[in-house]
């Protein structure tokens, strides 16, 4: 399969810069997140985290391949256990498993490591470049979330930390591969939503029921609290934040992350009565800060434009150029994989 510059001739091509308006509709996946701290504890019933997660994510998935028809073919088996696992199943029992062994603060700081996993898996799987921009905004970031949630009195458990940072792995590791792998060829966002939600729900269905069981009643706020979770916490906003993540750089998506945590201390603090400090305002305007940096063009890395055309076998190329003189063509083949084939300087 040739990728030489014939491929761009007959390519459509367009530009891939991070937009202010997909910016704004990514951050609303980690700010609806960050509601489900008051929709658990007013709505939902107590101790049962494990419940939670399996029906925010097992019936939006099943509704949404049922209604797109998407259905996992071939090597997509694989990848989407392994994408639904990452961003759905594993990480919602780690993330669990983290608040009963750390205080909500802890926890949250504790991932907020997630963007340096980020940046290092994009050096290993994408080919991207650590910039003094993403080490800064880590720092910044991580103190502002410490100042937002940490209390004096919170103790650290060793095995708390290590699931914090298992969490926090789970997550980057998933937006790095679904940056690599992109989509299934001929499935449309919200199948692709669907299958993830679906594999992450059917990995949480057996645990759930082996270490919550079901509850004995459910009343009419537990189920307005559960069909919130799952239409908006997982349907819609996980909707967005897959688009999000094709079409932003990942470092960008994953700084805004620290968005959950903001928007839960601002709901606590307007619907739960919680106190906010000084410090506390601090820490918003350092978190806030870090968003900001990463999406300063000289944080963001480098700017490409794509060049894509469909071959006569069928088989997507891709061409992008960075400014300046670094050029590498990828090509991304039909089950999805994004890889380099050529690079010059």
């Amino acid at each position: 399969m040739s990728t030489s510059a014939a491929v761009a001739s007959r390519a459509e091509v367009g530009a891939s810069k991070a937009s202010p308006r997909d910016l704004f509709i990514t951050a609303l996946a980690p700010m609806v997140w960050g509601s489900t701290y008051l929709m658990t504890t007013e709505f939902l019933p107590a101790d049962r985290p494990l419940l939670a997660a399996t029906v925010r994510a097992l019936p939006a998935g099943i509704v949404l391949m049922l209604v797109t028809r998407t259905w996992p073919r071939g090597s997509w088996w694989f990848k989407a256990a392994a994408l639904g696992a990452l961003n759905i199943g594993l990480f919602f029992f780690l993330l669990f498993f983290t608040a009963y062994q750390l205080p909500g603060g802890l926890a949250a700081l504790v991932m907020s490591i997630q963007p340096l996993f980020v940046l290092l898996l994009g050096v290993l799987l994408l080919g991207e470049r650590i910039r003094k921009a993403h080490i800064i905004a880590c720092a910044v970031g991580a103190a502002g979330v410490g100042l937002l949630v940490l209390r004096s009195d919170a103790t650290l458990t060793s095995v708390g930390v290590l699931a914090g940072m298992a969490a926090a792995l789970s997550m980057a590791a998933g937006i790095v591969l679904t940056k690599r792998w992109g989509r299934p060829d001929g499935v449309g966002l919200l199948g692709f939503t669907g299958l993830q939600l679906a594999m992450g729900g059917v990995m949480l269905l057996p645990v759930t029921l082996v270490v919550e069981g079901l509850p004995a009643s459910v009343s009419g706020p537990n189920l307005a609290g559960f069909a919130y979770l799952s239409v908006i916490g997982a349907l819609a906003a996980y909707a967005v934040w897959f688009r999000g993540i094709e079409r932003l750089p990942t470092m960008v998506v994953s700084f805004l992350g620290f968005l959950s945590p903001l928007v839960a201390t601002a709901l606590g603090f307007v619907f739960l009565g919680e106190s906010l400090s000084g410090w506390q305002l601090v820490g918003a305007a350092l978190v806030l800060g870090a968003v900001g940096l990463v999406q300063r063009p000289g944080g963001m890395g480098a700017t490409y434009r794509h060049v894509k055309r469909l071959s006569p076998r069928g088989t997507r190329t891709s061409t992008r150029t960075r400014r300046g003189a670094d050029t590498r063509v990828f090509v991304r083949t039909q089950a999805g994989a994004l890889v380099v084939a050529k690079k010059q300087t």
